[in-house]
């Protein structure tokens, strides 16, 4: 790419906010132009504004230290400045979809890490690997806020992260019924063990509204087009059960699986090891060489040694193996903030870039 986008980051002090710092700090295509947060941090530097509450294993990098901190309210703004805008807002869902859309009118592309619009039906919600077609419901979005280049697009759940590419890696088998339990790292939360000491040793069976979002978002990432929205895929019926663990980085999960045309182990293995998508084909930055990799050891995936797969933006699959009430069992093992959040909506804005939805804007 010859001259970088002008990204902003709109929740830029919070934790998903320091990863899309780190992650767009050097990237080849995209320069941060805009750290917004909340009023509290409007006017401080960015060291300011985050103060002892950097939340990564990596310094934060140098070039943003100095930055002033922007007011997320001030659209017009910030819209002015930028070609387009990652969103990491902590804020209600109904004052998300606002300010997302309300960018979006202001003809800036929004990619976001939120669930707030995930289920509005012309927003696309995507694994590029898996569904990047879906971007081509933007054209019926941009109809709607009567936008020219203007639009939202967001990222799934990074729970279902560690067990989505293996249903579609699986479509032709039919998958009919999965039940899946989530052990969910505590970055998830936006935390880390300074913040929350009490889950050293402990776990906690409660996620507020996951169960919902893994048993769902899968099926409208498999879902299709049809008159102007998303319409969610009718199977697999999936039962969910998600649980934080005293674990830093890194959703596990446990899949067992039913299918309407039964395969065999070698041909599920031989699926998942020549899954490719898009952004393989395209070359795109943070996309990871291996999208998903299926391990034989009976040790395996483990956090401690996989979760930084392919840069933490593959997915590890492990313990595959025939189940005595289901079809299939297995293991899977995705980095909830790099693959299932910032790094996933990263990715997204790539593709878009590549496929010509995010564009500089006219000087």
């Amino acid at each position: 790419m010859e001259k970088k986008l002008k990204a902003g980051i709109l929740g830029a002090t919070g934790m998903v906010g320091q990863r899309f710092v780190s992650l767009l700090a050097e990237h080849p295509w995209f320069d941060i132009r805009v750290l917004a947060a909340s009023a509290r941090s409007e006017g401080k530097t960015y060291e300011e504004a985050v103060g002892s509450k950097w939340k990564l294993d990596l310094p934060m990098p140098e070039k943003v230290k100095k930055m002033v901190v922007r007011n997320i309210a001030d659209v017009q703004e910030i819209a002015a400045d930028v070609d387009f805008v990652f969103s990491a807002v902590n804020m209600t869902k109904e004052e998300i979809r606002a300010i997302e859309e309300e960018y979006a009118k202001a003809e800036t592309p929004v990619v976001s890490n939120n669930s707030a619009h995930r289920w509005t039906p012309d927003v696309p919600m995507v694994v590029p690997e898996i569904n990047s077609e879906h971007f081509e419901i933007i054209k019926d979005q941009k109809k709607r806020l009567g936008t020219k280049r203007g639009f939202i697009a967001v990222k799934p759940n990074c729970s279902i992260q560690s067990y989505v590419a293996c249903l579609k890696a699986w479509e032709e088998f039919e998958p009919t019924c999965a039940v899946v339990s989530t052990y969910q790292a505590i970055s998830g939360a936006g935390k880390n063990f300074t913040d929350w000491p009490e889950m050293l040793g402990n776990i906690i069976p409660y996620i507020g509204g996951e169960e919902e979002k893994s048993e769902l978002e899968p099926l409208k990432v498999l879902g299709h087009i049809e008159n102007g929205e998303i319409v969610k895929a009718k199977a697999p019926v999936i039962s969910a059960q998600c649980i934080r663990v005293p674990v830093l980085n890194g959703h596990t999960a446990t899949v067992s699986i039913s299918f309407a045309k039964k395969p065999t182990k070698e041909q599920l293995i031989e699926k998942l090891v020549n899954f490719s998508g898009k952004p393989q084909e395209l070359g795109l930055p943070s996309a990871p060489a291996q999208f998903v990799r299926c391990m034989e050891e009976n040790d395996r995936p483990q956090v401690l040694l996989d979760v930084n797969y392919e840069k933490g933006m593959g997915v590890s699959i492990g313990r595959l193996r025939e189940d005595n009430l289901f079809d299939f069992k297995f293991v899977g093992l995705s980095h909830n903030t790099l693959r299932g959040a910032a790094g996933g909506a990263v990715e997204c804005a790539e593709m878009l870039t590549a496929l010509g939805y995010i564009e500089a804007k006219e000087a």
